[in-house]
């Protein structure tokens, strides 16, 4: 895999600083958390993953969260220039995410400066909404979130 782009970096330092304030930074996972998912590749390494309590003592020997584990709260990606990074984004990390019973999935896209917002319904991702601009970010796990799509947006220098 390349690199990150230097604003998808911003942006996934910005986020887990935020979710930490409501969560604790210790259920906070950055991109160094290894996601065991089904199909090809086995494992994600998502830009951002809220844990659950349980997680952080399953977590301390090995950054893994196993198939066998509850899975995380929240996962969030950040879209990278390139349309095969995004059809990863958007189509397959989707799926795959959705099979392992992720409760809410944000694709956050620098490009689009959208946020999608996916609520696991069932079985299935239904979106709650793709927002931008001034509009606030409505999580479905984390209702006091208090975050509009272009504050997340400005933490990216693209300069």
């Amino acid at each position: 895999m390349p690199p990150e782009s230097g604003i998808n970096v911003q942006i996934a330092t910005f986020l887990p600083l935020q979710f930490a304030s409501l969560v604790g930074y210790r259920r906070v996972r950055g991109h160094g958390l290894e996601l065991e998912v089904r199909g090809e590749p086995k494992n994600r390494y998502p830009d951002l993953t809220i844990i659950r309590e349980e997680h952080i003592g399953q977590l301390a020997k090995r950054n893994t969260l196993r198939l066998s584990m509850a899975p995380p709260l929240l996962v969030i990606e950040v879209v990278s220039p390139g349309e095969l990074q995004r059809e990863r984004d958007y189509i397959a990390k989707r799926t795959q995410y959705q099979d392992c019973g992720i409760a809410e999935y944000w694709i956050v896209d620098p490009d689009a400066q959208t946020i999608l917002v996916l609520e696991l319904t069932g079985k299935t991702y239904t979106e709650v909404g793709s927002f931008s601009g001034e509009e606030q970010v409505r999580s479905p796990q984390f209702r006091e979130l208090n975050l509009t799509a272009e504050q997340i947006f400005a933490s990216a220098d693209r300069e």
